[in-house]
């Protein structure tokens, strides 16, 4: 899909680059800087790819079936337009024989980056569009181009991860962890609330370490010291969110000690009550063969004393079944685990081989069709307790912040649902013309839950 940044300007007015944006959240980020930096160059981006000087593809590569979609995306792009370059996850990685993946599948493309490249893209964007003549400073907001809805947006805290999970091949491509500066950061929040942003979405590959990597190092921000520290930056997030009446989510949050902390700064209504915690599985040996940085033991009791210190904590995390060793009966104690820890919003994934990743060594592969088949068994077991935890919320009035607005109802999410990735609230408005209270996009309402399924919830506005 590409994806249109700035109107376009007069035939000849100015070069136009076409934007393909693949994969996750944290290269959701690294388009923006690019198109940012392409809009403060003076170029504009094309609605479609005749109508594009050249086109960008933003890859992800992280599984065998984000590859396929991203080569798709390349040829596509080279057959609709010809003259295409290359950025992101994919373009860092190299198959068995040690070769660009991309270039052996597509010979003709411009130029080749990894992710977080912007210099780089910028560099074969020169070469191949050069840029325009004397371009205005003010043609970029402070907040830079997004591609999310104006009133949400992401956060990317730090780049790269410190942690090898033997399934995961992003450290080779990102690098080792590299936390931002808390000042950029908050600048950054900051012109994004102004810009009217509701929602800001912290991200990072692991947001628990945060500032690990430099010794969680003083910052400044208003003229005071802060620590680049998670729960320092979350505390300070959260009191700029108060000044505009936003809400701040966190995301990738490993369980580490400190989340305790974080915990407390949730009940103020701005940094919201949700974690989202990548757990990956809960058997001792599963996880140890996964090398992931926690035991399943201990995350259970972590679970039990953050619903303890906040009852309205929402968390979601992913899981992976089949994993290589995987025996039935570690199958079925991650069951018995998701039963205990009723998991609010849940994804799992049937494990699928990634070119490069340690996992494809270990003994024991487990059959495609039984990884399906224990998927499906998990899904089908987080649907009953889905069901069951929304079901609590009937009768409640919850803040929803209102995403779309439609004739008869409006979307919109609560503290419990993140864009994209969880259940939304369906808020219907009154039948009879004139009557009820007018929605918009991007503004909070309450309301009054009636109804729930596994899913989603539905319900009208407070009056």
């Amino acid at each position: 899909m590409l994806i249109p940044a700035t109107p376009q300007t007069a035939a000849g007015a100015a070069p136009k680059v076409g934007f393909v944006s693949l994969g996750c959240p944290k290269a959701l980020v690294d388009s923006e800087q690019i198109l940012t930096q392409l809009r403060a160059e003076g170029y504009e981006t094309a609605k479609s790819y005749d109508g594009a000087d050249l086109v960008i593809v933003n890859t992800c590569g992280f599984i065998d079936a984000a590859v396929q979609e991203s080569l798709d995306a390349i040829g596509e792009a080279l057959a609709e337009n010809g003259k295409v370059i290359v950025t992101g996850c994919l373009g860092a990685k190299k198959d068995a024989s040690g070769e660009d993946i991309i270039t052996k599948v597509h010979p003709k493309v411009l130029a080749v980056t990894g992710p977080h490249a912007v210099g780089e893209v910028m560099n074969s964007v020169h070469l191949h569009l050069p840029k325009p003549h004397d371009p205005f400073l003010d043609l970029v907001p402070a907040q830079g181009v997004k591609l999310t809805p104006k009133h949400y947006a992401y956060l990317k805290i730090s780049e790269g991860c410190n942690h090898r999970c033997s399934f995961c091949i992003i450290p080779s491509m990102r690098g080792d962890l590299v936390s931002r500066p808390i000042a950029e950061l908050m600048l950054e929040a900051e012109n994004l609330f102004k810009a009217g942003v509701k929602e800001l979405l912290v991200i990072s590959q692991d947001t628990s370490a945060y500032g690990v990597d430099v010794k969680f190092r003083s910052g400044f921000w208003n003229g005071r010291p802060v620590k680049t520290h998670m729960t320092q930056l979350t505390e300070v997030l959260g009191q700029l969110a108060a000044q505009y009446g936003a809400w701040v989510r966190l995301h990738y949050v490993y369980p580490y000690p400190h989340v305790n902390d974080v915990i407390p700064l949730m009940s103020g209504g701005h940094v919201l009550p949700y974690l989202d915690v990548p757990l990956q599985h809960a058997h001792p040996e599963v996880l140890k063969r996964m090398k992931r940085p926690a035991s399943g033991e201990k995350n259970l009791e972590r679970i039990q004393q953050w619903r303890a210190m906040n009852p309205d904590l929402t968390i979601r995390s992913t899981f992976i079944a089949g994993f290589p060793g995987e025996t039935e009966a570690e199958f079925e104690y991650l069951l018995d685990f998701l039963k205990e820890a009723q998991i609010d919003r849940l994804g799992c994934f049937a494990y699928s081989p990634v070119e490069g990743a340690t996992a494809n060594d270990l003994a024991n592969p487990v059959p495609e069709d039984v990884r399906e088949e224990r998927r499906a068994r998990v899904m089908l077991l987080q649907e009953e307790i889905s069901a069951k935890r929304l079901q609590a919320k009937v009768g409640k009035t919850l803040r929803v912040l209102v995403d779309e607005v439609g004739g008869k109802e409006a979307i919109g999410r609560s503290a419990a649902d993140a864009p994209e990735i969880d259940g939304v609230v369906h808020i219907r408005r009154s039948l009879v013309p004139g009557q009820g209270k007018k929605l918009a996009v991007g503004e909070f309402v309450d309301v009054t839950i009636t109804k729930a399924d596994a899913h989603d919830l539905w319900g009208t506005v407070t009056a």
